[in-house]
């Protein structure tokens, strides 16, 4: 198959999607992608975009004169009919789900599983975006919330500060703060864990072993970025005012939170460095 065909294949699919998604993607940019807790979802699904261009020239090449499988058929009809139940029965991560579906699906009907496996990542990327079920937030939030509210507590206590804690409200000076989802919940750590994933994918790592255990590591990365933004905001509060604390440096403590994370993980990447077995064993031989 020559190059340019297998660039005109695309335009159909391309078309079908944009006709059947355009509403959906509307919806999620109106509705649950407005809210501080999913802000992050265009954000994940721009940075995919990115990625499937940037790995388009390998897919392309890695597919060179290679049919499309047959495969892809069973995923397209199965993404199909979760589009059909998520839309009708507006279940918003089954109806998202099914553009993935039909992603890979399309992938291997055009290109074949070599396509997709040059793509592989930016796909996995986006179950990042998909909105989580409502019980499964509920569940784990409370207790992270609890977690990151206690330690947040008990450190600015050991330096000195008047802090005291009832549940998830700290009391410092004559402030009260709630820790809300939105700084402590399975929202924040879900899309810090895609940015850790995204650094592993950037940076490239032949270490398994770097690999593997940056990943691990990055949820105990995520916790601790979480703690330091709520320590942020109520240092904050208590130094310039509650409508200091609410108001433009609440925003500001959002960009807190991922730097530290970013910092957080890169360092950690460095002292992994030292102690991976696969460097030492080279620098051995």
């Amino acid at each position: 198959m020559a190059r340019g065909d297998g660039i005109r294949l695309w335009w159909p699919v391309l078309l079908g999607m944009l006709v059947m998604y355009v509403p959906t993607f509307y919806d999620m940019f109106t509705g649950i992608w407005s809210t501080e807790e999913q802000a992050h979802g265009p954000i994940i699904f721009g940075v995919a975009l990115w990625l499937i261009f940037r790995n388009w020239p390998a897919m392309m090449a890695a597919s060179e004169g290679r049919r499309g499988s047959a495969w892809g058929w069973p995923v397209v009809v199965l993404g199909v009919l979760f589009y059909i139940v998520g839309r009708t029965q507006e279940i918003q991560i089954v109806e998202m789900g099914s553009f993935l579906w039909l992603l890979v699906g399309c992938a291997l009907l055009v290109r074949g599983a070599r396509a997709l496996k040059a793509q592989w990542f930016p796909l996995f990327f986006m179950l990042f975006m998909l909105p989580l079920p409502g019980p499964l937030v509920d569940a784990v939030t409370m207790p992270m919330k609890m977690a990151v509210s206690y330690v947040a507590e008990h450190v600015l206590y050991q330096v000195g500060y008047p802090i005291a804690r009832t549940g998830v409200i700290l009391q410092i000076g004559q402030y009260q703060l709630l820790v809300a989802d939105a700084c402590a919940g399975l929202h924040t750590l879900f899309t810090l864990e895609a940015l850790g994933l995204l650094y592993l994918n950037i940076v490239r790592h032949t270490s398994f072993f770097r690999n593997v255990t940056l990943a691990i590591l990055i949820v105990p990365i995520s916790f601790t970025a979480n703690v330091i933004r709520v320590m942020t905001l109520t240092l904050v509060t208590y130094h310039m005012g509650d409508a200091a604390g609410q108001g433009f440096l609440h925003g500001f403590a959002g960009m807190v939170l991922f730097i530290s994370a970013l910092l957080l993980i890169v360092t950690t990447d460095t002292l992994l460095r030292f102690s991976d077995p696969d460097r030492k064993s080279a620098a051995a031989t």
